[in-house]
């Protein structure tokens, strides 16, 4: 679309006509394919803003009907023969006068079931060691770094809240896997204590 000096740029509006017998139609980007380098790329990118905010990039399905389920969102990389397949990269940009953004991974609730999981599974290996799950706070290079708390949500008045487990795998050959819980060290200060504690109660 033409640019606007005065007013508002113009949209740009994919859409796919309505169906009220069968499944709606699809709206499918494909990059080009090559057999010589690399594939064409995909990019979708919101408008910078000069002074103010910029865009936002919102990807989402819609609600269901009262008889269906709503749609399934996939962010995949595909899988290759030679080499490492690709990667997913989730980041937030830098601030250099505020705070920066968040990164929130949320199951939404429910009134009938069980409330969904999260699941974060590293990837196994044959021939060498599976990958690495790590969870780190954010370093403070002046003040204190960023607190990792995991715990269980609390329970219901006709429930006990959840369980946590820290436990090893098990091995055919060799020694099972540590479970290490350790303060840092201190340069200038008193290191940090290991604190076990269990819970109050009212009955036996």
């Amino acid at each position: 679309t033409g640019s606007a000096t005065t007013g508002r740029g113009g949209s740009i509006k994919f859409s796919v006509g309505q169906n009220d017998q069968l499944s709606g139609g699809d709206v499918s980007t494909i990059a080009g394919t090559t057999t010589a380098t690399t594939g064409g790329s995909i990019s979708m990118t919101a408008g910078a803003g000069t002074t103010k905010s910029s865009g936002s990039v919102v990807v989402k399905t819609p609600d269901a009907g009262t008889a269906g389920v709503s749609g399934h969102m996939s962010f995949t990389t595909g899988s290759t023969t030679s080499g490492a397949s690709g990667s997913i990269v989730l980041t937030t940009g830098a601030a250099a006068g505020g705070r920066s953004g968040n990164v929130k991974v949320a199951v939404g609730a429910s009134s009938t079931d069980t409330g969904g999981d999260i699941k974060l599974t590293a990837g196994a290996s044959s021939p060498l060691t599976g990958g690495m799950v790590s969870i780190s706070s954010g370093a403070g290079t002046a003040k204190s770094s960023g607190a990792v708390v995991i715990r269980s949500g609390n329970a219901g008045t006709a429930g006990v809240s959840g369980t946590m487990t820290f436990q090893t795998g098990t091995t055919s050959s060799g020694s099972s896997g540590k479970v290490i819980i350790a303060s840092g060290s201190a340069t200038g200060g008193k290191g940090g204590n290991v604190l076990m504690r269990v819970g109050t109660g009212t009955a036996d």
